[in-house]
């Protein structure tokens, strides 16, 4: 019964009420497309890596004087490093999750193809998928046999003889999916250049050490190539890491002293600094829309409590014909639920066109139409709170009073 005289009332105060309308689609649209980018942000935060995370420790030198024989040098630091006192297993690396430079590698399933059918991240180094505790969900881990020197193979690219190069590999699950879809991987034949390379286990999960696509960040390889140290991962029970860490570094420069530290942080820093930026990308765009929800239910507030005073005089005329405090009270509310909706209608096609912008120019996904009913609620929720107070006092004015004000 109120519609009428509502839609009468705002068509006397069209800009007042357009620019309530306004700033509700606004609120809107840029809210729902912020908390899906929090969401992406989130999600990206704690995505799985595979490896035990808190058992880790990495450790990266880089030599100052004359080199040693690398390859030797690099068993006698394993060595070492096995001895100390909670070390469970050790790996020389040439990467690690989360660690920003990443070897790449083309992925053909035939090796005459134009363009390789996904490009995956490669991991090399002797006890790789032990040390970083990563899951075998099919096939073997890779053998002593299976490797062969990095040199060799750097050999092998030079003069092409296929003979010098590591003929197994352990993919991921995503890998194996991606290259095969609904099969069985173990057994199949991919080709790095014209190299072939049988795969001989499935690993469950291992992040890329740099990731560009999200969708993609999965996608990894972890080939027998013998490494001549220069970065070691150390896995121990998650208490004894600093403890460990002091050690190794002790027992690294007894077997070179011509070494500096370039790295040395545990896997759990590692992960921290790598989703910083996204970490705060979230907070700004919570601080937005707390921003903008706070200002459309302040803008709210300002506006009804300029109607009530207007009013007076109509909620006078309303109560002495018999209008009661809450039908008083339901005419605000209503009037801002009516407000609200037309707001929220344009703010969410507002918030698709955004969407679309940011699909087309940043790469983003499709916002989810899940997003869109979420938001109305939000927002009507918050319109009804923020005129509860106003709509209270124009209740509470008593007919005698408002009859006497003109």
């Amino acid at each position: 019964m109120d519609i009428l005289p509502i839609l009468s009332t705002l068509r006397r105060h069209k800009v007042t009420a357009f620019l309530v309308i306004l700033e509700i689609a606004l609120t809107c649209a840029i809210v729902c497309n912020a908390v899906f980018l929090i969401i992406q942000r989130v999600d990206r935060i704690h995505m799985p890596s595979g490896v035990a995370e808190h058992e880790l420790v990495q450790i990266q030198l880089a030599d100052t004087g004359a080199k040693a024989d690398e390859y030797a040098r690099a068993q006698e630091d394993l060595a070492a490093l096995r001895q100390i006192p909670g070390v469970t297993q050790v790996a020389s690396v040439r990467q690690v999750p989360f660690g920003m430079s990443s070897n790449n590698a083309g992925i053909r399933l035939d090796p005459d193809q134009n363009k390789p059918t996904l490009d995956a991240a490669t991991y090399f180094g002797e006890n790789v998928i032990d040390a970083f505790g990563t899951r075998l969900v099919a096939g073997r881990n890779l053998r002593p046999d299976d490797y062969r020197r990095l040199d060799m193979v750097a050999e092998g690219v030079r003069t092409k003889n296929l003979k010098l190069f590591p003929n197994t590999v352990v993919i991921t699950r995503a890998v194996g999916e991606r290259l095969w879809p609904g099969q069985d991987p173990l057994g199949r034949t991919l080709y790095l250049g014209k190299a072939p390379l049988q795969v001989v286990g499935v690993l469950a999960e291992l992040v890329r050490p740099q990731i560009e696509d999200d969708s993609a960040a999965l996608f990894s390889l972890v080939i027998p190539i013998q490494l001549g140290g220069g970065q070691y991962v150390i896995r121990s029970a998650p208490g004894d890491r600093e403890r460990v860490l002091k050690a190794a570094l002790e027992k690294l420069r007894q077997n070179d002293p011509h070494r500096i530290v370039v790295q040395k942080r545990t896997m759990d820093e590692l992960r921290e600094s790598f989703f910083q930026n996204d970490r705060a990308m979230a907070g700004l765009l919570i601080g937005v829309c707390v921003a903008l929800l706070v200002v459309t239910a302040l803008g709210i507030v300002g506006l009804g409590s300029f109607w009530v005073a207007q009013r007076r005089r109509m909620i006078g005329v309303r109560r002495a014909l018999g209008a009661t405090r809450h039908d008083i009270l339901h005419y605000f509310q209503t009037e801002n639920f009516l407000l609200a909706t037309i707001g929220i209608a344009f703010g969410m096609v507002l918030a698709y066109g955004i969407n679309l912008f940011l699909m087309l120019h940043y790469e983003l996904p499709r916002l989810p139409a899940v997003y869109f009913p979420i938001g109305a609620v939000v927002l009507w929720l918050i319109g009804q709170i923020a005129v509860l107070g106003p709509a209270l006092r124009a209740a509470a004015v008593p007919p005698v009073v408002a009859t006497r004000s003109v």
